[in-house]
């Protein structure tokens, strides 16, 4: 196979937007294959019914640690590198799960995968750093699409594999594509270009652990907790009621409610356009509000499997429309330590996966799947509180130029008292910026003590989805 030149390598094509989506599918395929198969992995491994949900937390907790100790490292090194690696070392999880003869090398196993799962955040950050600003949002929903059909379409390929030849075929497939891939991502993707001096590790560390003061990245971050513990709640315990009466569904036909999630792949391109084009804010409103409603039908299983369809798509939808807006929104504010910012923000996701995953399963043996559900509508219930109380969202346009300025949208008007005003000041509050006069109030740029605060870029042009 023919390598690249840098010169060929230069921008986001097609191929590579989709070989990257790839690499989100299997590594997010890694935590979350499990998911249609809990009963039979716990009956297999001597798990108790009551601790299943382990079984998925224990690749969540993982991936926490991967969070904090191994995506700085993309503000260090090459990502290209970074992410072959990450893949090489999932494939020996995956190979130790579908090996496993007692529960906790399964275990070992799963939390293995799931630290050196955080290639995902990898991917992403590598995406935004090597994408231009107008294509930046669109290039972030389409990776983030393959994170979606990894994790609902894992649920697909999961039931049906476990099926005919059980659930250990599917871990070994994983470690499979895994390998392969790596080995893609070497020979197909370009090394990044950094300006400047290399930054040590621990630096950025301390500087990961700096963003968790700042107003904008805690509250897109509690948005991410609470909304991926509902995500959690839905997929982590649905395949208990679908196996139980009065449905008694096998694992292929449960794993096919996967595929009405990924409706949540096109939810999460189309919200990287939105983003574009300055609707960041509003879109995550809305999707919060759709997400809560999606539980009025999810909560109707024992009833109706096609109300059960309907919430299932419109929750994934829900879900990755904010998540895009989000990863979009703090990476245009952080584009000199894209890896950083993501890694942190996904620890919210990750803490929030995990607390889905153990809790839906605990009180599905309790009070049935009614307890479940008003779980999971209570998570998104606090999504959208965190989200109306924040206090007034700064507008992604809040930087474009004023009526006399050239940009994208010439004819906007200043806030009251230009940048420096009673509005321009809430803007900055809202972006986690120092208050500060700027020089020229002519022009309603704020100034920043931080690179790049968040801009909206123009939106881009019509195109295929990759």
């Amino acid at each position: 196979m023919q390598i690249a030149t840098d010169s060929d390598r230069s921008a986001m094509n097609a191929w590579r937007r989709l070989l990257l989506a790839m690499v989100c599918g299997v590594a997010v395929a890694s935590i979350y294959a499990a998911q249609p198969v809990l009963e039979a992995m716990g009956r297999d491994l001597g798990v108790p019914a009551e601790l299943t949900g382990w079984i998925v937390a224990t690749g969540q907790f993982g991936y926490l640690a991967g969070l904090a100790l191994l995506v700085p490292l993309g503000d260090v090194v090459d990502r290209r590198r970074l992410i072959a690696g990450h893949l090489a070392v999932t494939a020996v999880g995956m190979t130790l799960t579908a090996s496993a003869s007692a529960a906790w090398v399964a275990f070992a196993g799963l939390a293995a995968a799931g630290v050196f799962a955080v290639v995902v955040q990898t991917t992403v950050a590598y995406a935004a750093a090597v994408s231009p600003p107008g294509e930046r949002g669109r290039n972030i929903g389409v990776v983030t699409s393959g994170v979606v059909v990894g994790i609902l379409g894992a649920r697909v390929v999961t039931g049906t594999l476990a099926q005919a030849w059980g659930w250990r075929s599917v871990y070994a497939l994983l470690a499979v594509l895994s390998l392969g891939l790596a080995l893609l991502v070497l020979v197909a993707l370009p090394s990044e270009e950094r300006p400047g001096p290399p930054v040590g590790y621990r630096r950025v560390v301390v500087a990961l652990g700096g963003l968790f003061g700042q107003r904008v990245f805690l509250t897109r971050g509690l948005i991410a907790f609470f909304l991926f513990a509902s995500f959690g709640t839905l997929w982590s315990g649905l395949s208990l009621p679908l196996a139980d009466t009065p449905w008694q569904l096998s694992e292929s036909r449960i794993g096919l409610f996967g595929i009405a999630g990924l409706a949540g792949a096109l939810g999460a391109a189309r919200a990287g356009r939105w983003a574009d084009a300055g609707r960041a804010a509003p879109v995550t409103g809305l999707a919060l509000a759709l997400l809560v409603l999606s539980w009025a039908a999810i909560a109707q299983l024992p009833w109706s499997l096609w109300l059960l369809i309907v919430g299932i798509v419109l929750l994934d939808f829900a879900v990755q429309a904010v998540h895009v807006s989000n990863q979009h929104l703090l990476t245009a504010a952080h584009p000199d330590r894209v890896s950083s910012v993501i890694g942190g923000y996904m620890v919210f996701y990750s803490l929030g996966s995990a607390l889905g995953a153990a809790a839906t399963t605990a009180l599905f043996t309790a009070y049935g799947w009614a307890g479940s559900s008003l779980l999971g509508a209570g998570f998104a219930a606090c999504a959208l509180a965190v989200w109306a109380t924040a206090g007034r969202r700064p507008r992604d346009s809040a930087n474009l130029p004023c009526e006399s300025g050239p940009g994208p949208r010439p004819g906007r008007r200043c806030p009251r008292g230009g940048p420096s005003g009673e509005r321009g000041q809430e803007a900055r509050i809202g972006l986690g910026l120092p208050l500060r006069r700027a020089p020229n109030v002519g022009a309603c740029a704020f100034e920043s003590s931080t690179p790049s605060p968040i801009a909206p870029s123009p939106a881009t042009r019509p195109g295929s989805f990759f």
